[in-house]
């Protein structure tokens, strides 16, 4: 085992933590940072910066179970009680039927606008069977590299577009004084429990795992890549929001609230700036849409692989989760599962039952995941120097307070 870095080699390291923010950043965090700054201005840019905190917590503590115990956070949940298994099993399936059609919706908007020769829907079959071939294909160490390119286009595109339209510094800074405009309240929620990812936070321990990272030796250097990685992700997001204040706000100009509203900042971009840069934002918007789809093809179908691995009796070790996870059966089958059976709701109307039943698992999961780490990261499994301290236990209390919130909402509106 290979020890780990000190000192500059751990940038050489970075990893785990810029696939797990890239997959959590996907179009609809682009269009609802974008349309916070559209409708508020700089006012909600705190809460965009708080939302990477929490994720940053919330993956830390899914990493540290892992990295202290040699176990993984699936045996974690089973050690509470099988009735956790049953929860993540029954949940995984519903999210993955869902999530599989919106992320092969999200990566053919720009590649229809870029290139109309085939209609939305070839694009977004075609989006899948690519995310299905290549993780079939090819090992972390590939997927991870391809994953640093889609991350760099993406941040050194937003970023760049963010400079182009010249923030006014004074109101940027104004944006970090906690104001909540009226109205905000439960959109402000949304925007701290939403950016930078949901269920794939969890999946950051299989790929610290895949790359090699094992015992409480690596710790630091966890710590240091997920930092590094959501720093990245509040720059990306921060830079969304100027776009959305400077281009959308200042000109009264609304976007449509889904992944389509993107498609009309690029007109936008396109009569101030010219088609150029409209195109160029188009390759950002696929680079993003295309990194969260890679992202959960492989690390969720990891993770499935190795709840399907323990619940027919296997060992929950580090190493098994690696090694009967990419290419077994189980990861091959939920591979199929989010780009064959999701394809239906690209040509058909979601069924209301499903979607019913998916906002409710999906409201709850994150709470599931913030007092689950509470219990498993303070309990005697883990060695006394790498269980909770106090900011991990306060992040962690704070984050299941608050998706505890957001999901009586979610579950007030679709019982409404």
């Amino acid at each position: 085992m290979n020890a780990p870095p000190t000192g500059s080699g751990r940038l050489k390291a970075l990893g785990p933590g810029l696939v797990v923010a890239a997959t959590g950043v996907g179009a609809g965090d682009l269009v609802a940072t974008l349309i916070a700054g559209s409708r508020f201005g700089y006012d909600l840019l705190w809460a965009a910066v708080i939302g990477c905190l929490v994720k940053i917590a919330l993956s830390e503590g899914s990493a540290r179970y892992h990295l202290a115990t040699g176990s993984t956070i699936l045996a974690g949940w089973r050690s509470l009680g099988r009735w956790t298994s049953w929860y993540f099993g029954i949940y995984v399936l519903i999210w993955g039927f869902i999530y599989g059609a919106t992320a092969m919706s999200a990566t053919a908007l720009p590649l229809a606008a870029l290139f109309p020769v085939l209609p939305l829907g070839a694009w977004a079959v075609l989006a899948g069977i690519f995310g299905l071939i290549f993780v079939s294909l090819n090992r972390y160490g590939v997927f991870e590299a391809v994953m640093k390119v889609l991350v760099a286009m993406m941040f050194v595109i937003m970023v760049g577009l963010a400079v182009l339209v010249a923030p006014r510094l004074p109101d940027l800074l104004g944006g970090m004084t906690g104001r909540l405009p009226e109205g905000s309240l439960f959109y402000t929620l949304g925007l701290i429990g939403g950016v930078g990812g949901t269920i794939t936070t969890a999946a950051y321990g299989y790929w610290t795992q895949a790359k090699g990272w094992r015992g409480p030796a690596w710790l630091p250097m966890m710590r240091f890549d997920n930092t590094i990685a959501y720093a990245v992700t509040g720059l990306f997001v921060i830079a969304m929001m100027i776009v959305g204040a400077e281009l959308l706000h200042a000109a009264g100009t609304a976007l449509e609230d889904s992944d389509r509203g993107l498609l009309g900042l690029s007109d936008v971009l396109a009569a101030r700036f010219g088609p150029v840069v409209a195109v160029v934002f188009l390759v950002g918007f696929a680079a993003t849409s295309l990194s969260s789809l890679l992202g959960v093809w492989q690390g969720m179908s990891l993770f499935f692989a190795d709840w399907w691995y323990q619940l027919r009796g296997g060992e929950p070790g580090a190493d098994h989760a690696v090694s009967n996870g990419e290419g077994s059966g189980a990861y091959r089958f939920y591979l199929l599962w989010l780009t064959f059976p999701p394809m239906l709701l690209l040509f058909a109307e979601r069924p209301l039952l499903l979607v019913v039943i998916y906002g409710a698992f999906g409201a709850l999961f994150m709470p599931f995941l913030a007092v689950t780490l509470l219990l498993l990261n303070n309990s005697a499994r883990l060695p006394a120097e790498a269980r909770n301290g106090w900011w991990a236990n306060g992040a962690l209390a704070g984050s299941a307070l608050l998706f505890a919130v957001l999901a009586a909402q979610q579950i007030a509106a679709l019982l409404g």
